[in-house]
């Protein structure tokens, strides 16, 4: 290996012979997937990758794509960002998904809305249903306090510093980096105002699929939750495929479900009436 950094010809060669190499968490190029549902064909298929523990991923997806997360092995936690491709100072607002929908506990049928009203994203099937609208994500300091190391380059990276960095691939800054949902990993908040944290680990391979409402940047940070219990840095794989779809037509169940969503849905239609 000393070879090899001493003399750039062999570090060329080197890395040559990497080519090829298949680990357990990597974007596979070109997108290739066997278990797409049937609505789903392989032609359309955009995005397939495996997000390591400890990762980070992101994506332009266009309006009517799919997006299906999965929690491989039961502990992964996905905090996601979203924004709004052209225009990203349009952006997921945590507090108005809870405030218009009248409830803090997402899954299948809710919406994701940005702080314009308008609809980012949806869900449309979730098998998990432990989901977190509270907790944010992680920061250096949480985890440096509990671990003892929370850089980004150390042990036991961080959720903020993560999305940071998938931010920052589109141009955006710390600045950017807005209250996310965790997605796998939920909280319950009893009577009394506690938050109780739902991280499992659970069953392998429960999965979310989110409808692209409009064209989005989705930011994906795979690390703890903030509020996890245990006393190890302890998260699992999380695998990401998204396809190409229809647009949701007028009729969809989700965009009719309640007046409020609706009404976002309509703010859509008036964004892309140009």
């Amino acid at each position: 290996m000393s070879e090899v950094l001493a003399n750039p010809l062999a570090a060329r060669d080197h890395a040559r012979r990497m080519a090829g190499t298949v680990v357990e968490a990597m974007p596979v190029l070109p997108p290739i997937a066997d278990d797409l549902p049937e609505e789903a064909s392989p032609a359309d298929l955009l995005w397939e990758e495996t997000i390591a523990a400890g990762g980070y991923a992101t994506r332009r997806l266009a309006r009517g794509a799919r997006l299906r997360l999965i929690d491989v092995q039961g502990d992964a936690c996905a905090s996601l960002l979203l924004f709004n491709a052209e225009m990203p100072t349009e952006r997921l607002n945590v507090a108005d998904t809870v405030k218009i929908q009248w409830n803090a506990y997402i899954g299948a049928g809710k919406l994701l809305l940005s702080d314009m009203g308008r609809v980012l994203m949806s869900i449309t099937e979730d098998s998990a249903g432990t989901h977190d609208t509270f907790c944010g994500a992680s920061n250096a300091a949480t985890n440096g306090a509990k671990y003892g190391d929370g850089s980004n380059s150390g042990p036991h990276p961080n959720g903020r510093d993560r999305l940071l960095l998938g931010a920052a691939k589109h141009g955006l800054t710390r600045r950017d980096v807005h209250p996310c949902v965790n997605l796998f990993k939920g909280t319950r908040i009893e009577a009394d105002g506690t938050i109780t944290p739902l991280v499992g680990p659970y069953e392998p391979g429960r999965s979310v699929i989110l409808r692209a409402e409009m064209d989005v940047i989705a930011v994906i940070a795979n690390c703890p939750h903030v509020l996890d219990p245990r006393a190890d840095w302890t998260v699992t794989p999380l695998r990401a495929t998204a396809w190409r779809g229809p647009v949701t037509p007028a009729h969809d169940a989700i965009r009719n479900a309640t007046p409020e969503g609706l009404r976002a849905f309509e703010n859509v239609d008036d964004y892309y009436r140009r």
